[in-house]
């Protein structure tokens, strides 16, 4: 299927690993030109080169910190010409109410809530001029599988979640669609870094994890991959699905009604 996205203009945060990575190679294969972001260089020049390799469209890379004042109008305006953004970046830590402290949340909610929201809004702003563009918003089944022991991401995610609902509701009025995505586990560093935090807190060592992910109860037997989540992202983002906006389909197979 020939999804459009020939020529466009793709800016993916968090994009030198793991989903990011992912979306940004499939673009990249539909012929987009694509810049990733992430904070750091030596990863981005990596990626790049990887990517680099077979992609059809151009890449590019920035080095930024999207937690730090003013990221999100650096951001946007080193891609003036903007016609689809994808929010990825941000790892929310997991661990209880206890063991999540002000500064941990914050510093997790900095990046990936406000920093979602403030490159959402600077974005919005340069394609209202142009009556056109999409903004993607990769965001978390925690968001709608609450989780004591991932309450700084569930809360994290839910916003996120309501803030895709309220945004996309009324973008259409300028042109724009906002979407959103709800991946489950997906077989990523950061679902290692997850995994090793609840292996941590459960059973008192972080290096048995895997112990954990063996007893899962996951759909197909397997998590899901990045390139499982990028192809959702990816049509969502092409004038395939043109008349979707201020909705967040779920990535899990089906996990969220597996029971808990």
């Amino acid at each position: 299927m020939d999804l459009g996205l020939g020529g466009k203009r793709v800016l993916i945060t968090g994009g030198s690993r793991g989903i990011g990575f992912a979306c940004a190679r499939a673009f990249l294969g539909e012929g987009a030109d694509v810049t990733i972001a992430a904070r750091d260089a030596a990863r981005l020049a990596a990626a790049k080169a990887e990517l680099g390799a077979r992609a059809q469209g151009r890449i590019e890379t920035v080095a930024i910190d999207m937690a730090a004042p003013g990221a999100a109008a650096t951001l946007a305006a080193a891609v003036p010409d903007l016609d689809i953004l994808v929010n990825n970046a941000g790892a929310i830590p997991g661990g209880d109410i206890l063991a999540i402290d002000e500064a941990k949340w914050r510093a997790a909610w900095d990046l990936k809530v406000f920093g979602y929201v403030n490159l959402a809004r600077a974005a919005f702003a340069r394609m209202r001029e142009r009556k056109r563009g999409v903004i993607v918003n990769v965001i978390g089944l925690g968001g709608e599988r609450h989780n004591f022991n991932y309450v700084a991401g569930a809360a994290g995610n839910a916003s996120l979640m309501s803030f895709t609902h309220a945004m996309g509701a009324h973008s259409t009025d300028h042109g724009i669609r906002v979407v959103g995505v709800n991946p489950g586990l997906v077989a990523t560093e950061r679902m290692e870094f997850l995994m090793r935090t609840r292996a941590k807190n459960e059973l008192g060592d972080a290096e048995r994890w895997k112990e954990l992910v063996g007893k899962l109860d996951l759909p197909f037997g397997r998590p899901a991959s990045a390139d499982d989540v990028a192809n959702v992202v990816v049509f969502l983002a092409s004038d395939r699905a043109g008349y979707i906006s201020g909705d967040v389909v779920r990535v899990d197979g089906g996990a969220l009604h597996r029971g808990r």
